[in-house]
């Protein structure tokens, strides 16, 4: 089999805020440098200030963090990202595709945007990882990630318990495989997508 026609593994990773940006650099620093997968992250965060985010996580990450551009090949050993008002998402044979997005359509679903899109795309390679973050978005996605085969990644709440994105994602639908700190999710990553 042509190694070209293997679609590779794809992490989604989806955060909000401050606390959601300390988790997204604690898991890049716990994956390793020949990690064999693509790190897709969406973070929620302002979208009329530039951007500082790709610097920011490259201080702390083992993989180089891209800016994702249209129709990009996405590779192994990868980070991307998107930029402030540009959603990152899966498309077909891997490549990226940017949902340009001026006037806030998709609001604070852009997490939802990018594990839906990996669901569809991801060929059962696949984990979506929902760190900390207000509100709900990724817990419908990560559902979809579930029902297409993936893997289904979540950080331990905080205590007290309270309603935010590891909570949402927990009691939306389905079981989730891991729960846990961002090291022990970076090492059940790398266990799926060399061993699994």
């Amino acid at each position: 089999m042509n190694a070209d026609s293997v679609t590779p593994w794809f992490v989604a990773v989806g955060a909000s805020g401050a606390e959601g940006l300390t988790d997204i650099k604690a898991l890049l620093q716990a994956l390793p440098p020949d990690l064999p997968a693509a790190v897709l992250i969406v973070l929620h965060r302002s979208w009329d200030h530039i951007s500082h985010l790709s610097e920011v996580l490259a201080r702390d990450s083992n993989l180089p963090i891209v800016i994702a551009a249209q129709g990009e090949r996405f590779e192994a050993g990868m980070a991307y990202i998107g930029k402030p008002a540009d959603h990152l998402t899966l498309a077909a044979r891997s490549f990226g595709e940017i949902v340009d997005d001026p006037h806030r359509l998709h609001g604070n679903r852009t997490v939802d945007l990018l594990f839906k899109s990996v669901a569809v795309h991801g060929g059962h390679r696949m984990i979506g990882v929902v760190l900390s973050g207000s509100l709900d978005d990724g817990a419908r996605g990560l559902a979809a990630i579930h029902a297409a085969g993936g893997l289904t990644m979540v950080l331990t709440p905080g205590t007290p318990r309270r309603p935010g994105m590891p909570e949402n994602a927990i009691d939306y639908d389905g079981p989730i495989d891991v729960i846990g700190s961002p090291a022990d999710l970076a090492g059940a990553i790398e266990r799926a997508v060399r061993y699994g």
